[in-house]
């Protein structure tokens, strides 16, 4: 049996009502962040959670030990930004030393990259997601209110060059501001060697501003690299959320790093999911959160501090999944946004 393989014992334990078991757990380090995107968060930032609120290293480690024990396989740190966590490598040294290890990912806006891909790949890192939504710096400037773009180029080529391939890159396209320059960061991706996943901007902003009718839909994605590309579906990975294409033919196809390329559309609005998924989050002050669009969270963090066993805490884990809820309701009339951001969840 493979060593990342979770006990047979273990399999299933996270089966919520509906027959659905987690396997999936995104862990956010922290709510800061060193960007303010539009679609994200106002430009003066959010209300941050005090030091003394945020989990310590050592207790997501041991919620992540928990996790593990009742059959996680696959570990992603978020955010926030997790590379503005201080001890980010040590964390991912100490989740890659679990067993059953678990498969180690990182979704990141790639600022700091440069000085921290190597570490992260020594540290027991396998894959990573780096959100990358123009190549055009002035709008990458309005996009996400701070000149980085060169910064966040050049870490996603440290990434690669590290070894986290294959490298995937995440784009949500705003119907006024870089929805044309979808061919052209699918062009840069395939010249690259990176897969690119287009994500559907999701109701988790802040301002609670987003609309369906300003939403670029996978639909209309489609449409816009299907005028330059010819595309051929190879359908969904397992559980995973994105929708993939292989990319047969387009502009300057022998500049491409291979061929066919790939590209992924994850329509999390108009192409709902919700009956394959496998994931569950821990929030940065240890809310357990069994859909993203949660109204409820369970508190992990306050039985932890009291001095719960893991058995304790397993128990409480098992008991959350179990009344997971069965979609997220975005396209029902009754949708009510959640209070907590993207960015306070984690992706």
């Amino acid at each position: 049996m493979s060593s990342s393989a979770p006990p047979p014992s273990t399999r299933g334990i996270l089966r919520d009502r509906y027959g659905r078991v987690a396997s999936d757990l995104r862990i956010s380090l922290t709510d800061l962040c060193s960007l303010r995107c539009t679609y994200c968060m106002p430009a003066e930032g959010l209300q941050w959670l005090r030091k003394n609120e945020r989990l310590t290293d050592d207790e997501t480690l041991r919620l992540a030990a928990v996790f593990v024990s009742l059959g996680i396989e696959s570990i992603r740190l978020t955010g926030g930004e997790p590379l503005v966590h201080p001890t980010l490598v040590p964390v991912v040294a100490r989740l890659s030393a679990l067993r059953p290890r678990p498969e180690l990912s990182l979704t990141t806006n790639g600022i700091g990259l440069v000085a921290s891909a190597g570490g992260l790949v020594a540290a027991g890192l396998n894959r990573i997601n780096v959100s990358v939504d123009t190549l055009d710096r002035d709008r990458f400037a309005r996009l996400t209110r701070r000149d980085r773009l060169p910064d966040v180029l050049a870490g996603v080529a440290a990434a690669a060059d590290a070894g986290l391939r294959p490298l995937k890159v995440n784009s949500v396209l705003v119907r006024d501001g870089n929805l044309a320059e979808a061919p052209a960061l699918l062009d840069w991706a395939l010249c690259s060697g990176y897969q690119l996943r287009f994500i559907e901007h999701m109701p988790l902003d802040a301002d609670h501003t987003w609309s369906r009718a300003e939403m670029v839909t996978a639909d209309e994605i489609l449409d816009i690299i299907a005028a330059s590309y010819d595309l051929a579906p190879r359908g969904h990975n397992g559980h995973a959320p994105a929708e993939e294409f292989d990319v047969l033919d387009g502009p300057a196809p022998q500049r491409w790093a291979t061929r066919p390329g790939r590209v992924g559309i994850i329509a999390s609005v108009t192409r709902p999911f919700c009956r394959d998924c496998d994931r569950l989050r821990l929030t940065a002050d240890g809310q357990l959160r069994t859909c993203l669009f949660a109204q409820t969270e369970t508190d992990l963090r306050g039985p932890l501090r009291a001095g719960a066993s893991d058995d304790d805490l397993a128990e409480i884990i098992v008991t959350a999944v179990a009344g997971k809820q069965a979609g997220h309701g975005i396209n029902d009339l009754g949708f009510v946004q959640p209070v907590r951001t993207m960015s306070a969840i984690g992706g």
